[in-house]
């Protein structure tokens, strides 16, 4: 595998690779991104994952110093899932001195994370822009664990024309069905156990709606009930529209159903597809 530092290697690297599938990372990588690089080398010649923590998604007081960083685990974990390639950029490569041009998000980056997380999606859709840029994939590959991400640049790629096919991955949860995520090395063990009522609150919502419970405040509340018991209280609980992100009030016939909460120091997100598949939204 190799390992590439600068954007002159990418390129040189990749006028040679063939179809390529790449997987944006911010490394302190788990099963979740094996996934994501194992589908990325079945449906291409070669995948490439980058690495890099990204400064302009984080706000203020948020855990930008503390976030995990492991190099050469991730890089071990690459090679044995057989990516062809890492991308682990510095921040003066990807955001070289004088760089203030910003992807905007649309209206889909407003409500959820957006509002949680002022300028968090500006951020997000500036790096993932300059990585499609420099990487020029195939396929680009993101999980469905941080949809409304998934959505946008589903979004901006649609918008601006890019070349890439941006691919949902579906969630990818541990035994205890708490979604994979670089923030849960912040849990304890007991306050892991604690966040399993994330998805259990989900997967009771799920139930409910093929059993024909189709109002979104039924299906909220349920979510709601299922965090009460475990003692947490959500940021948010969204029942929205799984191409729009608005939020859906009456009798719904699909819907994506996601969450935030705090467990301890780490903030968590899930959600839940209704109605509709993930591959459906890949052609969007």
């Amino acid at each position: 595998m190799k390992v590439l530092r600068t954007v002159a290697e990418v390129r040189q690297w990749r006028t040679s690779a063939g179809t390529v599938g790449l997987v944006p990372t911010m490394g302190a990588l788990h099963d979740g991104h094996a996934a994501l690089v194992e589908r990325a080398r079945g449906e291409n010649d070669a995948a490439i994952a980058s690495i890099f923590v990204n400064p302009t998604q984080f706000g203020p007081g948020e855990d930008f110093a503390a976030y995990p960083r492991s190099e050469d685990a991730d890089l071990a974990l690459l090679e044995t899932h057989d990516a062809a390639a890492a991308f682990v950029p510095s921040a003066e490569e990807i955001y070289p001195p004088g760089d203030d041009t910003r992807v905007m998000p649309g209206k889909i980056a407003e409500t959820l994370e957006g509002a949680a997380r002022p300028g968090h999606f500006t951020g997000v859709a500036t790096v993932v822009a300059k990585l499609l840029a420099i990487v020029t994939p195939d396929r680009a590959y993101f999980g469905q664990k941080d949809f409304q991400q998934l959505r946008i640049i589903q979004t901006i790629a649609r918008d601006l024309r890019l070349a890439a096919r941006i691919v949902g991955c579906p969630i990818v949860r541990g035994p205890d069905g708490l979604a994979l995520s670089s923030r849960n090395a912040y849990l304890s063990d007991v306050e892991r156990a604690t966040a399993t009522a994330l998805s259990r609150g989900l997967m009771a919502a799920e139930r409910a709606f093929e059993s024909g419970r189709r109002d979104a405040d039924d299906l909220r509340s349920l979510v709601s009930a299922e965090l009460e018991v475990w003692g947490l209280s959500a940021e948010y609980i969204s029942c929205a529209d799984p191409v729009t992100l608005q939020e859906l009030s009456g009798p719904v016939d699909r819907a994506v159903l996601s969450l935030a909460a705090r467990v301890g120091k780490a903030r968590l997100i899930d959600n839940a597809l209704l109605g509709i598949r993930l591959q459906d939204l890949d052609q969007l």
